[in-house]
Formats: C-alpha cells, structure tokens, sequence
C-alpha cells in the first residue's frame, strides 16, 4: 500500500499539489485524472521519490518513504515515465533486461532465469518481434511497450505509470490497461483518457488545480456536473459493460442547443 498525506509541491511561487491525500491499495488500480496543469505527473513523481514535497509524507506499506533504500525501493516499485531515451544504445532486450537489475546481487550476472522473464515480458505487451532492434530506432508507441516491458520484468509490487497509453493507438491503449489490470501487482496510473480510466480503474482521484476535486469509484467521480466544473465541457453519461463512459461537448455548442 503507498499512502500520501497532505502532499504539497511548489515550483517557485507557484503552488502545483496543494495537500492531496490518498491511498493506493494491494491489489487495485488507482487511476490519477484531471486537466492539463492540474498536478498528476508531480503528485506521482512525489509517490514515487523523484520529488521531494515541500509539505506532507509519502509511505510505502507504512514505513516512510525517505526510510528506503534506493535499491529496496527499486524492488518494491517498478515506475514507467514519460522518457525519450534518445541517448540509449540499447537493443529492446536490453533496455528490457534494465528491469532485472535491482534483482540481482552486486557482482551476479544474468542468467537463464532473467532472460525467460524478459521473453515474457516483451510478450506480454505484444513487443517480442522488436527485441533485436536498437531502442532509438522505435516509434514512441513502441517505445513506451518497451518501457512497460521493462517495468514488468522488475518485478515489483506497485506499478506506477504516466500516460501508459501515449502514443499508442486505440487497440494497444486498452491491450496495455488490461495487462496493467492483470498483473499481480497493484497499480497507480496518471490517465487522461476518462473512459479508459473508466473502464481500467477500481478507484480515481480527480485533481483539479492541485487539489482533490473528487475521490472513489469510476461511477462516483465521473459525475457529468462535476466533470463539466472541472473540465469546462459539457458531459454525458451513459454505461457500456456495466462501466461509466462518458460523451463531451463544447459548453457553448450544449447551451446553445438548450
């Protein structure tokens, strides 16, 4: 379980998370959602120790956070950002086989083991015909498979993902949240997309400019009302699969029709 409590962050003069509070269970997928600038990719960066807040605590199964080590962390939390890797010289399989690395002890190489599970990994995201090619030579959706792919290998308890589905086109976007969904770990997954959010996550956390606008369930927090102040686009409701899914509109083209 990672627990925040309070979290703030500033750039500056310029307050970016402003005391958020949630709790990232065992085995769920707690999705991050809201507007551009509202502070999803800083509250994750803090969740996962690239930030430091300026206010509040990060815990990881109760024990804080600053108290892991770097390695420790490593096997507990697998994280997959936002990156370009342009100055990599890697092949996929090996940037794949990065993700063993906090498994391993300080002189011990890979070994048979760790190859298997990178084969399973690269398969899992549908990524195995691109394990010879040179990491830089990929297109940004397969890049971010790749990344995935090596998150997966790690092994670790919480997956926690940016825009796991940049990029990628509608088939991969919910091939990868259905992988996300299945792996035995839990998960914590800044989305934009409300009706994949909708569809892939037990819990969301709306923010809205730094602060927590809505928590609970997919059918709580993707209220049209609450959506419409929060976005400023008109939303409709209705339900596929038993999950919310949501139309929008213009506010002015809603009213205008009124």
């Amino acid at each position: 379980m990672i627990t925040a409590e309070r979290l703030s962050y500033a750039y500056g003069d310029r307050q970016v998370v402003d005391g958020v509070s949630l709790t990232a269970r065992t085995g769920r997928v707690l999705g991050l959602i809201g507007p551009n600038g509202s502070g999803k990719t800083t509250l994750l960066r803090m969740l996962y120790g690239s930030l430091h807040p300026t206010a509040g605590r990060v815990a990881v199964e109760g024990r804080p956070l600053a108290s892991w080590s770097r390695r420790e962390l490593a096997r507990k939390l697998a994280v997959v950002v936002q990156e370009s890797g342009t100055e990599s010289t890697l092949t996929v399989a090996e940037q794949v086989m990065l993700g063993r690395l906090p498994r391993l002890g300080t002189f011990q190489r890979t070994g048979a083991a760790d190859h298997g599970i990178v084969v399973d990994a690269l398969d899992r995201v549908g990524a195995t015909h691109l394990a010879g090619r040179p990491f830089t030579a990929l297109s940004g959706g397969e890049r971010q498979r790749v990344l995935i792919a090596r998150a997966l290998a790690q092994e670790g308890e919480f997956l926690l993902l940016d825009e796991p589905t940049n990029h990628l086109d509608i088939r991969f976007q919910h091939e990868v949240l259905d992988l996300v969904r299945g792996v035995a770990t839990s998960a914590l997954v800044v989305l934009h997309d409300l009706n994949l959010a909708a569809r892939y996550c037990d819990e969301l956390v709306l923010l809205d400019r730094g602060r927590v606008a809505a928590a609970g369930t997919p059918d709580e927090v993707l209220d049209p009302a609450l959506l419409e102040q929060v976005y400023r686009i008109n939303a409709s409701r209705a339900e596929l699969d038993g999950h919310p899914q949501l139309l929008f509109r213009p506010l002015h083209h809603a009213r205008s029709h009124a």
